[in-house]
């Protein structure tokens, strides 16, 4: 008798064994992330939306898993993030600018950030844009084998109120419209204020606005660039999403992130169509997206996004540039894209609060009324 229970007991346990491994496997893929490791640690954050499909990679997350970590995100706007935002509920803001970052790491008296990748401004336009604009003496080979966007040309075009059937031998895109370059809302998006921050450096004298007084004569200059476009949307996806889907008529030129459209060509699909270019605004300026940590346990998400080959890796995909700048050259190399290796003609955005200072100064205009120049 006592045979037989032992024997009984002996199947019981190598059941529970079993059933322990299967609950174990169906922990771990159920929502393939952990790995069958055990219990993740969440950690969330609030992250500048064109983060979004990063964070929401299913390879990202089970490598945030392979750490212990589950990540979390909310999106809003790089500013937003720096001013109106409520930090409380989170572990780190992740905005796609230093000075919106710095502004959170002053306030919160923070000790380090990181800052994983970056991307650079750019401008996403047709080749026959290109040419008329080239005609015009607005676009240039840079010599490094890409085109840039003279910034200062450009300026002169619009102080003009210049429309694209007046360009001279202007053949291929006769529309009625100012020349401008369509942008996000300057008052909510980084993007936005990105190319605010390059044209007001070009506005100044070819220098980085520093005072009052020169966001005062900067803003008279720029202010046209924002208020004579009308509508802008508040996220820069859609504007970028308008210009693959509907093209030239309705999006001639676009200031995106150099990072949507790289991801968009690396992931073939056919999304980026012959005759679309990219262009680089001279000068123009890097989107350092920077992660300012809130709790203890946020460090290791922007150790890990800084320093480990895996995200690196990841993060190339979606057209980020990282410190390995091999990673993204290979993607480079392998879609064939046409995407400098580096660039030369990069300024520095003005600090937080006089970058402030000439977004404030564009919105009273704005609500003002005022009247976009003839």
């Amino acid at each position: 008798m006592k045979r037989w229970i032992g024997i009984g007991l002996a199947l019981l346990l190598g059941a529970a064994v079993v059933l322990a491994l299967v609950l174990g496997d169906d922990r771990g893929d159920g929502d393939g992330q952990s790995g069958g490791q055990g219990a993740l640690t969440t950690v969330r954050g609030v992250i500048g939306s064109e983060k979004k499909p990063f964070f929401d990679d299913p390879a990202v997350r089970a490598a945030f898993a392979r750490h212990g970590l589950r990540v979390e995100v909310d999106t809003a706007g790089s500013r937003e993030i720096a001013s109106t935002v409520d930090l409380g509920p989170y572990d780190f803001a992740f905005p796609s600018s230093v000075p919106a970052a710095e502004k959170i790491r002053q306030a919160r008296k923070i000790t380090r950030t990181y800052s994983p990748f970056y991307s650079p401004m750019a401008v996403a336009t047709f080749q026959p844009i290109v040419d008329v604009l080239a005609k015009a003496g607005v676009v240039r080979d840079s010599g490094a084998g890409y085109q840039v966007l003279d910034l200062r040309r450009f300026l002169d075009l619009v102080a003009r109120g210049t429309r694209w059937d007046a360009l001279p031998g202007n053949t291929a895109y006769r529309a009625r419209k100012r020349v401008l370059l369509t942008t996000t809302d300057v008052r909510t998006s980084n993007s936005a204020a990105m190319y605010l921050a390059a044209t007001s450096y070009v506005a100044n004298g070819d220098d980085v606005v520093s005072s009052r007084e020169q966001v005062t004569a900067a803003a008279a200059k720029i202010a046209p660039l924002f208020l004579d476009q009308g509508y802008s949307e508040s996220s820069t996806e859609a504007p970028f999403e308008d210009y693959l889907a509907l093209g030239i008529g309705k999006t001639p030129m676009v200031v995106i992130y150099e990072a949507q459209y790289a991801a968009r060509l690396f992931a073939g699909g056919g999304a980026v169509r012959p005759g679309m270019r990219l262009l680089y605004p001279a000068p123009t300026v890097l989107s350092k997206h920077t992660l300012v940590p809130l709790t203890a346990r946020a460090a290791e998400v922007g150790r890990l996004l800084q320093e480990d080959p895996e995200f690196a890796r990841l993060a190339a995909r979606y057209g980020f540039r990282t410190a390995d700048p091999q990673v993204f050259a290979d993607l480079v190399t392998k879609a064939k894209a046409p995407i400098p290796a580096s660039l030369v003609d990069v300024v520095e955005p003005p600090a937080y609060d006089r970058l402030e200072e000439l977004v404030a100064t564009i919105e009273q205009r704005y609500l003002a009324g005022a009247k976009p120049s003839s």
